[in-house]
């Protein structure tokens, strides 16, 4: 994420974004605040902050670090420091809103298949608590960031741009934690979503079964069950959320692995497929920050009816 991109379709692309992705972030932090789209309090604490920490994405990956890099190269954000605190921003940013994913997927595993622990955790409380600790080690955890770069050049004692010191090839200790952070984020994040969305889909499934023959057994019609509608979209609306993440991770989680396991995987230059396929991972990954409220629009009425209200000049 830290080599500034070239071409006039990457400054396309990164311009359509911020100028997209700032305004719906903002438009469903306001929607969904308001209480009244038919979510409970503890989902849409969720939906909120992770509205807030996508929209906090674009503005330290892409405002502050992408379209400067292209339009305005050699700017006070290329300072070396500023750029070290940049990349820790982004990194936590990205670390927040990936694993608030996290823990919406499994708030709502919890809602579906363990009813007994369903009161004591889903609860607006618990969300923030959960909220507040993930934000807070995502913060922490990237701080070694900051150390791990110094400057290309110094023009007047002043250090400008960043670049990895060679200790992070070398050094045991910089190598543990570069494997540590990319299995972390968003590595192990896969693996959960997919876990959890396998089991919430294995106990729905089988609870179905068990519930319509039971309605059978008792009514002797195949009629609907309003428990069954309601929890169908509530997970509708979790698969949603889940599978765009997934599909809009897998170009960084494969280039990753390409980029561990393939030897002398070099880039070089900025027309190297190599080094497309490493950008078009970054733009996929930032691209996830502005899916959310259109999914939200998508699936629910009730959030497309309060937006249509507050976009209605009376």
């Amino acid at each position: 994420m830290h080599t500034p991109p070239r071409g006039p379709a990457y400054a396309v692309f990164y311009t359509a974004l911020a100028v997209i992705a700032v305004p719906v972030n903002l438009v469903a932090i306001v929607v969904i605040s308001r209480g009244q789209c038919g979510l409970s309090r503890c989902i849409s604490r969720y939906l909120v902050f992770m509205a807030v920490t996508d929209l906090l994405v674009i503005i330290t990956a892409v405002i502050m670090n992408r379209i400067p890099a292209i339009y305005f190269p050699g700017s006070l954000l290329s300072i070396t420091p500023v750029c070290s605190l940049s990349i820790v921003l982004i990194y936590s940013a990205r670390d927040s809103s990936i694993w608030l994913t996290v823990a919406f997927t499994f708030d709502r595993f919890v809602a579906i298949c363990c009813q007994k622990l369903k009161t004591k955790y889903c609860t607006q409380k618990t969300a923030a608590v959960v909220i507040g600790t993930v934000c807070t080690l995502a913060v922490l955890i990237n701080i070694p960031w900051y150390f791990m770069h110094e400057p290309i050049y110094v023009i007047g004692n002043i250090p400008w741009y960043c670049k990895q010191k060679d200790a992070r090839y070398s050094s045991p200790l910089w190598t543990a934690f570069d494997w540590f952070d990319r299995m972390i984020t968003p590595c192990l994040p896969f693996f959960l979503i997919l876990l959890l969305n396998f089991l919430t889909v294995r106990h729905i499934l089988v609870a179905s079964r068990s519930r319509k023959r039971l309605h059978i057994q008792g009514t002797g019609e195949n009629r609907n069950d309003t428990e069954m509608e309601s929890r169908r979209k509530s997970i509708v609306l979790l698969f949603a959320i889940s599978g765009s993440f997934i599909l809009l991770w897998m170009t960084y989680v494969v280039e990753f692995f390409c980029h561990r396991f393939i030897k002398n995987y070099k880039i070089n230059g900025f027309s190297d497929p190599k080094f497309i396929f490493q950008e078009s991972g970054n733009m996929f990954q930032m691209l996830s920050c502005c899916t959310n409220t259109f999914i939200y629009a998508i699936t629910q009425k009730k959030f497309r009816e309060q937006l249509k209200s507050m976009l209605t000049i009376r």
